[in-house]
C-alpha cells in the first residue's frame, strides 16, 4: 500500500529489501492532493521498477465527508502539532476501507503480506493507525477469506518516530525527493499542516535536509 508519502515509501523499501515479489497499490479517496499523490506513487513505483501496480479510488469517503482532507469547508489547523484529541484531518475509518481493497487484491494475487506504512508512535493520533487495529483486522482477514488464504498485515514502522523512519529510509536509500506528504498543496508543500510539520521535524531531528520544496520551513523541536 503506497500512498506516495514518506512512511509508505519507507515501508515499501522495507518490503523490497526483503527480496519479496512486490506489487504496489494506491487508493485515492477524494483527498485534496489526490492527483499529486498519484504522481508520487507512480514515480516511486518507477524507481523500484514495479510492473504490478494498481491505482483505484473510493470517492465515497469524500461524499461521506467529516474530514478536512476531503472537505474544503473544514479548515486544517496550521502550524501546531501538540493538540488534544483526534484532529480534523482524520478520515473516518479510512484504513479499514483501504485494507479491504488491499485484501481483495492480495487474495487474487495469492500474496502473503500487506505492507502498510501506518505510524502510531509519532503521528496525528488517528485511531485506525493503532497496532491493536491492525491485529483486529488480521482476524477479519482470516475470517473473511478463503480457507487456503494466508495474508498478514505488516506494519514495519508503526512504533518508530519520524526521525527513526527517515534514518531507516536513508539506510535503504529511499528516494525521499519523490515522496509527497502535504495535506493541502500540490505544487509547493505548505509547511504548516500536520503532515508537513511531522515530516519537517523528523528531518530536523535527524540532522538532514528535506528535499521537498516548501512555502515555509520553520525550526521545530521535539
Amino acid at each position: 500500500m503506497v500512498s506516495g508519502g514518506l512512511d509508505s515509501c519507507v515501508t515499501a523499501a522495507v518490503a523490497h529489501s526483503r527480496g519479496l515479489r512486490v506489487a504496489f497499490l494506491h487508493i485515492t479517496y477524494g483527498q485534496l492532493t489526490a492527483s499529486r499523490e498519484v504522481e508520487a506513487f507512480n514515480q516511486i513505483a518507477d524507481h523500484y521498477q514495479i510492473s504490478e501496480r494498481l491505482v483505484t479510488d473510493i470517492k465515497h469517503l469524500s461524499n461521506i465527508g467529516g474530514s478536512a482532507l476531503t472537505d474544503s469547508s473544514i479548515v486544517l489547523p496550521q502550524g501546531e502539532l501538540d493538540r488534544e484529541g483526534i484532529p480534523v484531518s482524520y478520515v473516518p475509518f479510512r484504513n479499514a476501507n483501504l485494507l479491504s481493497i488491499a485484501t481483495s487484491w492480495a487474495e487474487v494475487l495469492e500474496a502473503q503480506f500487506i505492507y502498510i506504512g501506518a505510524v502510531q508512535e509519532d503521528s496525528s493520533g488517528y485511531p485506525d493507525c493503532r497496532e491493536s487495529f491492525f491485529k483486529a483486522f488480521n482476524t477479519v482477514i482470516e475470517e473473511g477469506t478463503r480457507p487456503h488464504t494466508s495474508i498478514e498485515i505488516v506494519t514495519p514502522v508503526i512504533h518508530l518516530r519520524k526521525k527513526a523512519i527517515i534514518e531507516k529510509g536513508i539506510e535503504l536509500k529511499v528516494p525521499f525527493h519523490l515522496t509527497w506528504s502535504c495535506y493541502q498543496e500540490n505544487e509547493l508543500a505548505c509547511g504548516e499542516c500536520d503532515s508537513c510539520l511531522l515530516r519537517l521535524r523528523g528531518f530536523q531531528e535527524a540532522g538532514l535536509h528535506d528535499p521537498l520544496p516548501y512555502k515555509e520551513v520553520r525550526t521545530l523541536h521535539q
